[in-house]
């Protein structure tokens, strides 16, 4: 474990609150075997499947990190939730925050499938999702991070949880009858479904019997309660192990998040709010496209958060502009 915590005082010491991120090195050569044993080509020409950007690091999650302690200082503790491997967040955290930083527990995918051992290894961010949950210490109140999600300005316990027990969602309601439509457009080569994020959610909102609308979440930290999923999975636990079942991305699976959050709303504990008023979203495109993002970013301190998906998809040139952008924005510094 990764610490000392610096001495801060914080506005969360009435409940405590927690970060968990899922994090995989697919250049791991360990890693690489593993997957290799289970993964056909075809999978591996489909990026919502097993495409290598799924699975690509380029060092998002010093970021990621780094903008938790500089601009979260309040949360107790960051679970690391990792295949056997380990970012080493140690010399850097210790360079750059030389007073202190959150205590990281690296938390092996053995722990949270203990009991359900038979559907590891999983290369499945839809399934370890489902069972982060199962963390030994969890706080009740926790956020969920993927490695590429930042914080970009100071946050406050209450932009996740505006009281004990009660969450905000960043996303937007959305009618199934539309989104079924652009559904029949997004096929692979072979003519089978992708696996999208509408996809997931439409079906955990189908799995609660919503039938006209969902919840689309979007790309920021991802405020939970602990024991929500607790009593759901403890109820219904072949919807668990159904969605655990797979070792790659299929369309037949939940977000879990979305279960969250529609059970919430029906027992008035969930707050909704627009995600793009808050969030950056970044593709991979051109150098101009990120220059113009970048700099609009810097032109909206009301930004909070940010997402850089599949950075390893931009150019050598463009990854360099992305990461001299947060070690200033974050006020960090590489290792010498």
């Amino acid at each position: 474990m990764i610490g000392p915590k610096r001495n801060t005082l914080h506005a969360a010491d009435a409940f405590p609150i927690d970060v968990v991120l899922t994090w995989v090195d697919g250049d791991d050569p360990r890693h690489k075997a593993k997957m290799s044993r289970f993964v056909t080509s075809d999978m591996q020409q489909e990026d919502d499947i097993a495409g290598t950007t799924r699975f690509k690091s380029v060092g998002e999650i010093f970021f990621c990190v780094a903008s938790i302690n500089k601009f979260a200082p309040w949360v107790r503790k960051i679970f690391v939730v990792t295949d056997e491997q380990n970012p080493h967040l140690e010399e850097f955290l210790s360079y750059n925050f030389p007073d202190g930083s959150i205590p990281v527990e690296i938390v092996d995918h053995k722990v949270i499938f203990r009991g359900y051992e038979q559907y590891l290894p999983t290369f499945n961010s839809i399934s370890i999702e489902t069972m982060t949950w199962r963390i030994p210490g969890l706080s009740e109140h926790y956020i969920e991070f993927n490695d590429d999600f930042i914080l970009a300005a100071p946050v406050l316990p209450r932009d996740f949880f505006p009281r004990e027990g009660r969450v905000i969602c960043y996303g937007k309601r959305y009618f199934m009858p539309v989104v079924r439509l652009t559904r029949l457009l997004k096929r692979h080569n072979d003519g089978t479904r992708k696996v999208t994020f509408k996809e997931t959610m439409i079906n955990g909102a189908k799995l609660l019997g919503h039938s006209l609308s969902f919840i689309k979440i979007y790309h920021t930290p991802k405020p939970l309660l602990r024991s929500v999923y607790e009593e759901f999975f403890s109820k219904y636990p072949e919807a668990m192990m159904r969605n655990i079942s797979h070792r790659f991305r299929s369309p037949s699976q939940f977000n879990s998040q979305e279960i969250m959050y529609l059970l919430l709303m029906e027992s008035n504990r969930c707050k909704k709010l627009k995600a793009y008023t808050r969030l950056l979203y970044i593709k991979p495109r051109s150098l101009e496209h990120i220059k113009e993002k970048l700099q609009k970013f810097d032109g909206r301190p009301d930004y909070i958060f940010a997402c850089f998906n599949s950075v390893d998809q931009t150019s050598l040139e463009g990854q360099r502009m992305i990461k001299d952008w947060l070690y200033k924005r974050i006020g960090i510094k590489p290792l010498p």
